[in-house]
């Protein structure tokens, strides 16, 4: 006779499970080694940071991340959610004044009963509330001597604000499915100009509290504070952004002793700040159409109002382009390279919505500063763009072998990187002297950029022949469909000057490429105004190809990325303006050509 406790057993045994620790959840995973496509948000404020609070926004980092995992959330009085849910994301509130937005909304906090909180929650018009925010936080953040407001209940407030923080990210994290990163924003705006940067961590091991531009505006002082970080085992990054609204300081040719910049200063601000946000809310910093004129595609979502406000005015030398190519001067003239760049994007929103970037369902970004239509098409974001100039922002792309915090930040940390302007295209880009030319497939490609090239973020080193590269993107699933993959080049002259020439890769439709490496017939365009519709009648869902650079020399310094542009559709504005009822704004265009920018491929002799 059978055994009954073996028999028991056997029923029993397999049903017991037992706890596993999160390292061990996510050793677990499987790792993809050709890697995957992940989505994110790294720069979304909630009502943590105070100028978010003051323009309406009530949801928590802990509703920030349900919201980006496709909770919805009341947004500007109305219920919203992202669309598509997102695969990692980092809350990065502002940490100048975290403590006092803790005294604020906490009950019982150490504050909060300060009269200028109580008359500061009971604010309910958006002018009344914003010239409270001008008072008490625009006026002395700008003015050079950034200091905590009256209100401020002491450093206990800041120390429990982040351990808020963190613990919504911890609660969160769900590896192989969504993964948060622990971070914030240093927001130093010296004079008025841009020099804003988010703080991420690779892990849990993160200090007791931030440091923020009320401890130093001064980048190469967050350094300084970054690198004491890693000496106490922790690792940690920064991501300018809006170099477009910097004032130039963004990419001065001096540091802030004034002293032309010498390698030391190229080699630590290239470890601390391996990427930069191309795009975000206020617009695009890639490239201004008034400075590449030639570039038939520099027009998208330039944000010239940003220049109403602070003094601020447009140059090249703001730009993200004509940073990464003077970047490779400063590579051959002193070793080392201090604007070597993966991109990245985001959105800045201030409604606590990552990555709230669809088009046809844009609900403003900061408040009721811009969430009414109305508003949004006819008046500003106090101190930094007209509403309708503005855009629902950027996202930011990483290629990784699995989706936990780790691989996510590695990702970042190894510039594996793309940005794109909301759309979730899949762009791939590979360089190497041995890759053989036409792979068969997109899976074929991968596999030789991995084995014989090296993959976007990475840099090719002393090549005895012109390297080769690969370029393969699909459309975003439930988006538009794509026109071209560009290479936008850039190298140094013999005589030492930064130059660039862009190439078109392949076109859809069976359009020509010249011999100048172009294509001079546009895609098309399908976009019905009256409606805020178009057809994907023309197009690729995927485009493919590889190239060989026919001008390479191998004594220069050169870098190159990739560019992948979606057919024309209907922009925000237009959207909005069907709803409404109105004509869209004459100066505002009315169509964009959405898209996808790859981290370069840099070039070393």
């Amino acid at each position: 006779m059978q055994n009954p406790f073996l028999f028991l057993s056997c029923l029993i045994l397999p049903s017991i499970s037992f706890a596993q620790t999160l390292e061990e959840r996510e050793a677990a995973l499987p790792e993809n080694p050709l890697k995957e496509a992940y989505f994110g948000e790294i720069h979304v404020h909630t009502s943590y940071s105070l100028d978010a609070y003051i323009g309406g926004a009530r949801l928590s980092p802990d509703d920030a991340y349900r919201f980006a995992k496709g909770e919805s959330m009341v947004v500007n009085g109305a219920k919203h959610n992202i669309v598509k849910p997102l695969d990692f994301c980092a809350v990065t509130d502002h940490a100048e004044f975290i403590g006092e937005m803790y005294s604020t909304q906490v009950p019982g906090a150490k504050g909060h009963d300060n009269e200028q909180l109580v008359e500061l929650r009971s604010l309910t018009k958006f002018e009344e509330q914003e010239a409270w925010f001008v008072k008490y936080v625009v006026t002395p953040n700008r003015s050079g001597s950034s200091k905590h407001p009256p209100f401020y209940a002491g450093p206990e407030t800041t120390r429990s604000a982040w351990q808020l923080m963190i613990k919504a990210a911890v609660d969160h994290y769900d590896p192989g499915e969504f993964s948060t990163i622990v971070g914030y924003e240093w927001t130093s705006a010296p004079n008025g100009g841009n020099m804003h940067r988010n703080v991420l961590f690779r892990d849990l091991n993160v200090p007791d509290q931030p440091f923020s531009a009320l401890d130093s505006n001064d980048e190469e002082k967050l350094w300084d504070w970054m690198e004491q970080q890693e000496k106490e085992g922790r690792s940690l990054l920064a991501i300018p952004h809006n170099s477009n609204a910097s004032k130039g300081m963004m990419f001065e040719p001096v540091d802030n002793a004034g002293a032309p910049i010498d390698r030391d200063y190229a080699e630590r601000r290239s470890h601390f700040e391996p990427l930069i946000e191309m795009m975000q809310i206020k617009g695009n910093s890639e490239v201004h159409r008034k400075f590449w004129p030639a570039d038939e595609f520099a027009d998208f979502e330039n944000s010239d109002s940003i220049q109403n406000s602070s003094g601020r005015e447009f140059k090249k030398e703001f730009f993200v382009r004509a940073a990464i190519t003077k970047g490779l001067v400063y590579d051959k003239d002193l070793g080392a390279n201090p604007y070597k760049l993966g991109f990245v994007g985001g959105t800045d929103s201030h409604n606590g919505t990552p990555s709230d970037v669809v088009e046809d369902n844009y609900q403003g970004s900061h408040g009721g500063a811009d969430g009414p239509i109305e508003r949004r098409l006819t008046k500003d974001i106090t101190g930094w763009i007209d509403g309708k100039d503005s855009n629902p922002g950027s996202i930011t792309g990483v290629w990784a072998p699995k989706n936990t915090r780790g691989a996510i930040y590695d990702a970042l940390r190894t510039r594996e990187t793309f940005a794109t302007s909301g759309t979730r295209i899949r762009p791939r880009f590979f360089g190497g002297s041995d890759l053989p030319a036409n792979p068969a497939d997109a899976i074929t490609l991968v596999k030789l950029g991995y084995e014989k090239g090296s993959s976007m973020g990475s840099t090719l080193n002393k090549l005895d022949k012109a390297p080769t590269f690969y370029v393969h993107a699909t459309k975003d699933p439930d988006g538009a469909n794509l026109d071209r993959i560009q290479i936008i080049k850039g190298w140094v002259s013999k005589d030492g000057k930064p130059m660039e020439r862009i190439y078109d890769i392949v076109v859809s439709d069976k359009r020509k490429i010249n011999a100048e490496g172009r294509c001079t017939i546009p895609v098309g365009n399908t976009v019905d105004i009256t409606t805020a519709a178009y057809k994907n009648s023309i197009g690729a869902i995927e485009l493919m190809s590889s190239w060989t650079d026919p001008d390479f020399d191998p004594s220069l310094h050169a870098l190159y990325y990739t560019r992948t542009l979606e057919i024309p559709t209907p922009r925000w504005s237009t959207y909005d303006a069907v709803q409404f009822g109105v004509a869209p704004p004459k100066d505002t265009p009315a169509t964009i050509q959405e898209r996808a920018w790859s981290s370069p491929i840099w070039y070393k002799p």
